[in-house]
């Protein structure tokens, strides 16, 4: 890694800065900054307009995340701005993820060797198959990607249909701007609600892809029979976003899961 946060002011196509410098060579998209908070809150933060939007970067030496905002449509906008921007080596969508199966529990971290994309059915693998992880049983997970939040009758029927582990709404978006342009692909993804809980009404509050948490918090404040269940989705919430914050400091960021996909900087 070795470079200063001043070789990543204006990166340029190519992969290289005005100064020469090497830009980020992994390209993180999640959904919310909160769920990757505990690894990106001492970057550099960069805010860039990119086909009439705003999108906020955070920059490390070897890495740089996009917060996408909440589902595929948003999630694929982010994904074309953050490849167009950095010009990557490879794409990771990261986040949390709701459990489809008993055996995964809050706070696993999952590699899923393919995502499918509910909407039509399409299956796209992932890379990492020729990492060490991807012999491991947390290598070989699937994920669906949904367009909605899953119910337990949703999560139920997903699990069935297609064989997947864990749901989300972002991944498949992402991997299709991966695919797109030619960039491999990985998902990480750290269990916040396990297969039997039952979530709050949160949909309701997701509007144009952004969490509106005033209006939820004062629509939960008004209910204190929902008050219990709310706080154990924020901590099981928080206990993913440590987990997942751990894997990629820990093991994407030191070229360890994705070695092999990447050129190791000068």
């Amino acid at each position: 890694m070795g470079k200063t946060l001043e070789c990543l002011k204006e990166p340029a196509p190519g992969g290289r800065g005005p100064d020469g410098c090497l830009s980020p060579k992994i390209a993180i998209v999640a959904a919310l900054e909160r769920e990757l908070h505990p690894l990106v809150r001492n970057w550099r933060r960069t805010t860039v307009e990119h086909e009439g939007r705003q999108f906020r970067f955070y920059e490390s030496s070897y890495a740089v995340v996009v917060c996408a905002g909440i589902g595929p449509a948003a999630g694929r906008r982010a994904a074309e701005a953050i490849i167009v921007r950095y010009a990557p080596e490879i794409v990771l969508s990261a986040g949390i993820a709701g459990a489809l199966v008993p055996e995964l529990k809050v706070g696993e971290t999952i590699f899923p060797a393919a995502v499918v994309d509910t909407q039509d059915g399409s299956r796209r693998e992932t890379a990492i198959r020729i990492s060490p992880v991807g012999t491991t049983a947390l290598g070989r997970t699937i994920v669906a990607s949904t367009t909605e939040i899953a119910d337990l009758a949703q999560k139920e029927r997903l699990a069935k249909s297609y064989g997947a582990h864990a749901v989300d709404m972002e991944s498949a978006a992402v991997g299709r701007a991966a695919q797109a342009h030619n960039l491999p692909f990985l998902v990480i993804k750290s269990i916040s609600d396990e297969y039997d809980f039952e979530l709050p009404e949160i949909e309701k509050f997701i509007q144009n892809s952004e969490f509106q948490t005033a209006r939820f918090a004062f629509y939960v404040a008004m209910r204190p029979w929902r008050w219990l269940r709310v706080l154990r989705l924020a901590r099981n919430t928080r206990i993913a976003s440590e987990n997942l914050c751990a894997w990629l400091r820990e093991s994407v960021l030191t070229n360890t899961i994705v070695a092999g996909m990447v050129k190791p900087n000068p």
